[in-house]
């Protein structure tokens, strides 16, 4: 008798804009993620206002961020800020980050998350997505990233302190969003 070939589940989490109603599941990950100190730049001691802020793009920061949630059910499981990477001459090219939360992490959540962020920058009119400040020491996002179509495209030598290992190097990380459906 052959052994029957275990598959891994496959989940159907919904994907769609972050209400109002959605931000203490996504305060959830995002304090849980910064505490870290190894992925974002966000300091640890993050306020819950400045990160709603930061995240949904309101407030003093006015950073045009639009937020989506991926839930399993009710749950928040993940979430990404999906913003312009700057202004003006350079508002064709869209930028994103992304957090899932620790007990659904491997599970395929950030993989969905930057496909569907790469479909809303498209309909956004954004020709690429450009990650600024990606933690060198993150191999499994720089890996994730490089599979979902970008390339490192520079290197900003210890510009992270890391809570852990001290000055590590940064990518900064580019795709065009050709072949993107919109």
């Amino acid at each position: 008798m052959s052994a029957l070939k275990k598959e891994k589940p496959v989940h159907a989490w919904s994907i769609s804009a972050a209400t109002e109603a959605d931000w203490s599941g996504m305060w959830e990950i995002f304090h849980d993620v910064v505490q870290g100190g190894d992925t974002y730049s966000y300091d640890a001691d993050t306020g819950e206002e400045d990160a709603k802020n930061l995240w949904m793009g309101a407030g003093k920061y006015g950073t045009g961020a639009l937020a989506y949630v991926a839930k399993d059910g009710d749950k928040v499981v993940g979430t990404y800020s999906l913003r312009r990477n700057h202004y003006g001459h350079g508002a064709h090219v869209a930028n994103a980050g992304y957090m899932v939360h620790k007990d659904y992490r491997g599970q395929g959540i950030a993989r969905a998350l930057c496909a569907h962020s790469l479909t809303e920058a498209k309909k956004q009119g954004c020709l690429s997505m450009q990650f600024n400040y990606v933690v060198s020491t993150n191999t499994r996002a720089v890996e994730l990233w490089q599979a979902m179509g970008f390339k490192i495209i520079g290197v900003s030598p210890k510009s992270y302190r890391h809570a852990k290992l001290g000055l590590v190097d940064i990518y900064i990380m580019h795709r065009f969003l050709d072949g993107v459906e919109a």
